[in-house]
C-alpha cells in the first residue's frame, strides 16, 4: 500500500514502484507517455519524484478499470499538458459509452421479457407458393414467418445477410426453412429493430443468444453484464475521486 508522503520528501523510481506493485521501467514508460509529470532529477542525473507524482500514479490507476487504458492515458496526458478541458471530454465520453451500454442492455432484456413462447404455425393447406408454404412441424418458411411478425419477407432476407438469422435450406424445394432457434433469433431481432437498433450493434446479440444455447442461458450471460456495468461505474466514480486529489495537488 503506498504510504503518505510528507511534503518535499523525494522519492526513487524504486519507491513509487513498489507501492503499487509496479516495476520501475512501468514508471518510466509512464513518464514518457505523459501520465506523470517530468521527474526531477538529481545532480547524477538519476529521477526524482514527489507527493504530486505519487498522486498522479493513484489517479491513472484508478482511472483504468472505468475508462479502460488508452482513454486513462489521454485523461492524464491532457491534465498534464493543462489541457484539462479535453480531460473532462474525454470523461464526458466514458460516461455517455457506458449510458449507452445499460441501454442496450435493457433494451435486450426488454426484448427477452417481451419474447413469449414461440406460438406454433399452424398448417395453411392453401397456401402454396415458393417460399410461403407451410412446412411440417418444427420449421416454417419466410412467408408464415414474416406474417407472424408483421414484416416483409424481404426484411427477412435483409436479416440473413446481416446474420441475425440463418435457416437452412430444404433439400427437395431449395425453400429457406426457419428453425425453432431461427424463429426465436428473428423475434428477437425484431424487438430490438423496434427499439430503434441498428442491425450491426443486433448481430452480435444475436451471437450471444446462439452461444448461450439459447434465451435461458443468456440470462447469466446478461446478469454477468449488468455487474460488469455496475462495475465500471463504480469505477469511474474511484477515478474521479482520485483525479480531482491530483488536481488539487497540482494546484
Amino acid at each position: 500500500m503506498a504510504r503518505n508522503l510528507q511534503n518535499g520528501e523525494r522519492l526513487r523510481p524504486v519507491d513509487l514502484a513498489r507501492g503499487h506493485g509496479l516495476s520501475t521501467q512501468a514508471i518510466r514508460n509512464y513518464e514518457a507517455a505523459g501520465i506523470l509529470p517530468a521527474a526531477g532529477r538529481t545532480p547524477h542525473g538519476y529521477r526524482t519524484y514527489t507527493a504530486l507524482h505519487a498522486q498522479a500514479l493513484r489517479a491513472f490507476l484508478a482511472l483504468v478499470p472505468g475508462h479502460g487504458h488508452h482513454t486513462a492515458t489521454s485523461i492524464m496526458r491532457a491534465v498534464n499538458e493543462e489541457a484539462v478541458d479535453e480531460a473532462f471530454r474525454l470523461i464526458d465520453g466514458s460516461h455517455a459509452q457506458l449510458l449507452d451500454d445499460r441501454r442496450t442492455l435493457q433494451a435486450v432484456e426488454s426484448a427477452l421479457r417481451d419474447l413469449a413462447p414461440t406460438a406454433a404455425f399452424e398448417p395453411d393447406a392453401a397456401v402454396s407458393e415458393p417460399d410461403t408454404a407451410v412446412l411440417r412441424p418444427g420449421g416454417t418458411f419466410i412467408g408464415p414467418l414474416a406474417r407472424k411478425l408483421g414484416i416483409r419477407p424481404a426484411t427477412l432476407r435483409k436479416w440473413e445477410r446481416a446474420g441475425l438469422v440463418s435457416p437452412r435450406r430444404d433439400s427437395r424445394t431449395g425453400y429457406r426453412v426457419y428453425d425453432e432457434a431461427d424463429v426465436r433469433d428473428a423475434r428477437l431481432a425484431h424487438q430490438l429493430r423496434r427499439g430503434g437498433y441498428l442491425l450491426e450493434r443486433i448481430a452480435p446479440l444475436i451471437a450471444q443468444v446462439r452461444a448461450a444455447g439459447g434465451l435461458e442461458p443468456l440470462e447469466s450471460a446478461l446478469h454477468d453484464w449488468r455487474g460488469r456495468l455496475s462495475a465500471r461505474g463504480r469505477a469511474m466514480l474511484t477515478g474521479a475521486a482520485e483525479l480531482e486529489a491530483y488536481l488539487r495537488e497540482r494546484g
